[in-house]
């Protein structure tokens, strides 16, 4: 059962095959056995996913239906789940139980979701290798000694362990896609206010963005279905209406226009993993797309905007945690300016500390318009940039990572290493576009991912290519030795 994905379980408990409990419990039993090698969960959640699944039962017994009826997932672990510990990853929200469901939580509830448990993660959203969480590194099920990637990088784990067919996870400058990619999943990150952000605690507001991942494009198609649309209680949700997903899957590439930003293959790309970028687009030319090379001229700028814009909005958005109202709070402090002090010296890792020091700086009086100003009017050239490219071609592909994954702690005594693998994904969270990961071959037997990106709200686009792909392709199908 635990190879089954979210379409084939679907078709399997519509047909009456297993219940969802029963399928409930063989995970839940897997993940208890298998777990302990990756460290991709924070939090189990029995209870609540036997009464949802048995709650799901009844209501197919009644004669309702649905992709998700029944499904188990799992949720990174910054979306709250009421009353269940929501802890981000951190020490300074150990002892944190949300007190509502976030919108994205509720709404796959609704459609009938079995939540089986809370995913490991980068504290706060803020890393690339899923080794700055409180709760310890969380391993990669193709090498135990590497990293799975970040910041979603429990979510992913699991889905890759087959300890479940899919779970959430955001994306704030490719934390759906990079470690999609270095363990062999599809994900994808959907144009910023697609997904709503209410209930999803947040790292750099103006982009990050929740999104699911899975084995397959179809089953992202069905995840995403269920977490999309508009949202009154967020202000930055948009009210478009959201397309049928799994319906535009099986149309044809044909005429297709796919464009390969020359800036893409440049020192910093590992060349083996410019050859499987290569194949796959020799694989969708047979499908009947048609190739173009383009330039983003301003893609060099990505990561130093993205580095003062993300840790700007952090430190606005984590001055919150002051030890005063929730989360952890010191032990005896003095008086209020030590009790701020040392609850966030002690609640927050070095990882977040840093990020919260250089956005504090960047918004400073003196270097604001320095550095955040011209950021920020980077980031409007680099979307003029796509928008530029997007008159010429439909969707736009490349490399998701310019390596395949690395040694646990190798990055360690150097951020900006680990920052640098970001170098493909940040600039659809700058722009706010739509980007998705699929598997593309391996490197020295790890995972590599090929990433499509696409115009504003045509995430079916996206699905509908890397599901051509994969229907031509087996390397989505490839699992882990051991899992």
């Amino acid at each position: 059962m635990h190879q089954l994905t979210l379409a084939e379980i679907a078709r399997g408990l519509a047909d009456k095959k297993f219940s969802s409990e029963e399928l409930t419990k063989v995970l839940l039993a897997r993940i208890a056995q298998l777990d302990p090698q990756l460290n991709s969960f924070i939090s189990l959640t029995e209870d609540l996913a036997l009464t949802q699944a048995k709650a799901a039962d009844a209501r197919r017994a009644n004669g309702e239906s649905g992709a998700l009826l029944g499904a188990p997932i799992a949720h990174k672990d910054l979306f709250c789940t009421k009353g269940i510990r929501t802890s981000c990853g951190s020490k300074m929200l150990d002892n944190f139980k949300a007190p509502y469901d976030a919108t994205v939580v509720a709404k796959l509830a609704a459609a009938g979701a079995v939540t089986l448990g809370k995913t490991n993660m980068d504290e706060f959203a803020m890393g690339s290798a899923n080794e700055s969480s409180y709760y310890g590194a969380v391993k990669n099920p193709w090498n135990l000694e590497h990293v799975p990637g970040g910041s979603s990088g429990g979510s992913a784990a699991a889905v890759a362990a087959r300890l479940l067919p899919a779970a959430t996870g955001t994306d704030t400058g490719g934390s759906i896609r990079q470690p999609a990619a270095l363990t062999n999943l599809t994900g994808l990150k959907p144009t910023y206010g697609r997904v709503s952000r209410w209930g999803m605690i947040a790292y750099a507001s103006s982009l990050d963005q929740g999104g699911p991942l899975a084995r397959t494009a179809e089953d992202c198609a069905i995840l995403l279905q269920g977490m999309a649309g508009f949202d009154p209680n967020d202000s930055t949700s948009i009210d478009e209406p959201v397309p049928d997903y799994s319906a535009s899957l099986n149309g044809s590439l044909q005429g297709l226009r796919i464009g390969v930003p020359k800036e893409y293959f440049s020192a910093g790309l590992d060349p083996r993993i410019a050859e499987l970028i290569h194949n796959s687009i020799k694989e969708l030319e047979k499908l009947g797309a048609v190739i173009k090379e383009i330039s983003l001229p301003n893609m060099q700028h990505a990561i130093p905007a993205y580095y003062v814009i993300a840790p700007a909005e952090a430190s606005s958005n984590l001055s919150r945690f002051d030890g005063v109202r929730f989360g952890y709070r010191c032990e005896d402090p003095k008086n209020l300016e030590d009790l701020y002090k040392r609850s966030r010296g002690e609640g927050f890792g070095a990882e977040v500390q840093r990020r919260i020091m250089v956005g504090a700086y960047a918004l400073s009086a003196g270097y604001y318009d320095a550095y955040y100003l011209k950021a920020q009017k980077i980031r409007r050239l680099i979307k003029n940039d796509f928008m530029a490219a997007f008159n010429e071609v439909d969707i736009i592909l490349g490399p998701t990572t310019p390596n395949p994954a690395w040694k646990l702690g190798a990055k360690n005594s150097d951020p900006v290493a680990a920052y640098l693998e970001d170098v493909y994904t940040i600039t659809a969270n700058l722009a706010g576009l739509p980007g998705l990961s699929m598997p593309a071959g391996f490197v020295d037997g790890l995972p590599v991912g090929v990433q499509l990106l696409a115009p504003y709200f045509q995430e079916g686009r996206l699905l509908n290519v890397a599901h051509q792909y994969q229907l031509n392709t087996d390397w989505h199908t490839r699992t882990p030795t051991g899992f």
